[in-house]
């Protein structure tokens, strides 16, 4: 019966060992989780007959430290939650390794090579059906500029031009600036305003496109005693259809404009529009989005990262050292974006962790040893009274 005590005792002992031993060998291992092996002792009846290992328990709750990786596709969960991706075979898993790639079709994938699940972006901007994120890596088309917002301060120490509006004379206006603006094609057009104090409270203001002379009809703006612009608010500017490229009517939106005295400056020259652009790379945002990014300096919401919750996470089933799928008694996943309800936040270019303590684990370790050898001292004792008696006889 010792014997078989013992025997136990070195078996339940050397899995004990397995499993600090892996601890120790994952301590540097992004998003692994400690794992404890919990004896129990064996009953012949009401005979006990040895110990064993009754389970192996992980600690998922406990997060590890982040680490900084600078990397754009590489992001932590600051609290609870799972990343999730999707197998060959279709099934879901969960980890805390949030170590992102995109595959030759665009395909975002996980360190496994699993797809990654999220949220997609419907055509009203709302999110849209959970399932794999496509990054398109292709082009983007041009898209035509539409509004120019311009605003700043048309100074009241302005002297009225006597000469006739002149491009080449710059005598004959009190301020010149250009805003950029595209055609259906992305091609990129310049145009001037050309503004002109007209009396005390007007100024005009006449358009140019590219190099072509100014328009003989000026938006005449107006300003009252407070130097504030009273109307009208907007000018309307026309690129002619060319070279393929369709007709552009553009709004110039002046609001927020004033005439005041000091120097004539300019606070918002902004347009829409941009050129066409190739993709150039991705990277996620804290909120979870993916961002791709062109080389028209235009970047485009592809989806959202998903984040998976669990009522009970510590019975989640493992399938590597930082892979777990649900089962019945960890419950259903709670599908979520980062930050909202029990989906905890993302730290974008960093990376969590072991939560391996490698001094407890080493401590551990030692009492395993400890405990090895004390049940080798008993086989070693009972071999000899065995032998003892054997030549007694």
């Amino acid at each position: 019966m010792s014997f078989d005590i013992a025997l136990s005792g070195i078996q339940a002992i050397n899995k004990q060992l397995e499993t600090v031993s892996n601890n120790i060998a994952n301590a540097a291992t992004y998003g692994f989780k400690s794992t404890r092996a919990n004896f129990a002792s064996v009953y012949a009846g009401s005979q006990a007959n040895g110990v064993e290992i009754a389970s192996q328990t992980q600690n998922i709750s406990q997060s590890g430290s982040m680490q900084t990786t600078g990397r754009g596709l590489d992001a932590a969960i600051n609290g609870k939650g799972f990343f999730v991706s999707r197998d060959a075979q279709g099934g879901m898993t969960y980890s805390r390794v949030g170590i992102f790639s995109t595959d030759t079709k665009g395909n975002l994938i996980d360190s496994n090579g699993h797809f990654v699940q999220g949220y997609g972006k419907s055509t009203t901007g709302a999110l849209g059906p959970m399932g794999d994120i496509k990054v398109a890596t292709g082009q983007i088309p041009a898209v035509a500029t539409t509004e120019i917002a311009f605003s700043g301060n048309m100074s009241a120490d302005w002297v009225k031009p006597t000469a006739a509006l002149d491009p080449a004379d710059s005598s004959s206006y009190n301020m010149v600036k250009q805003s950029l603006a595209y055609d259906s094609l992305g091609v990129q057009h310049t145009i001037s305003q050309y503004f002109v104090k007209n009396d005390d409270t007007h100024v005009d203001v006449y358009y140019a496109i590219d190099k072509d002379t100014p328009g003989t009809t000026p938006l005449s703006m107006e300003f009252g005693t407070d130097g504030q612009l009273t109307g009208p608010t907007k000018g309307t500017v026309t690129i002619g259809a060319a070279n393929g490229a369709a007709q552009v009517d553009i709004a110039i939106d002046y609001t927020g404009t004033t005439k005041f005295a000091g120097e004539a400056t300019s606070t918002t020259n902004r347009s829409d529009g941009y050129a066409s652009g190739a993709f150039v790379g991705v990277e996620l945002a804290a909120d979870g989005s993916l961002v791709a990014k062109y080389s028209n300096d235009q970047s485009q919401v592809v989806g959202t990262l998903t984040v998976a919750n669990f009522a009970n996470e510590g019975a989640l089933t493992a399938i590597s050292d930082t892979s777990w799928t649900a089962n019945a008694d960890s419950g259903t996943a709670l599908y979520n974006v980062p930050g909202t309800g029990l989906a905890g936040k993302l730290n974008t270019g960093a990376l969590e962790g072991s939560n391996v303590d490698i001094t407890s684990q080493l401590v551990g370790l030692m009492t395993s040893q400890r405990n090895y050898q004390a049940n080798s001292k008993v086989l070693t004792t009972e071999n000899q009274m065995m032998q003892a008696l054997m030549q007694a006889l």
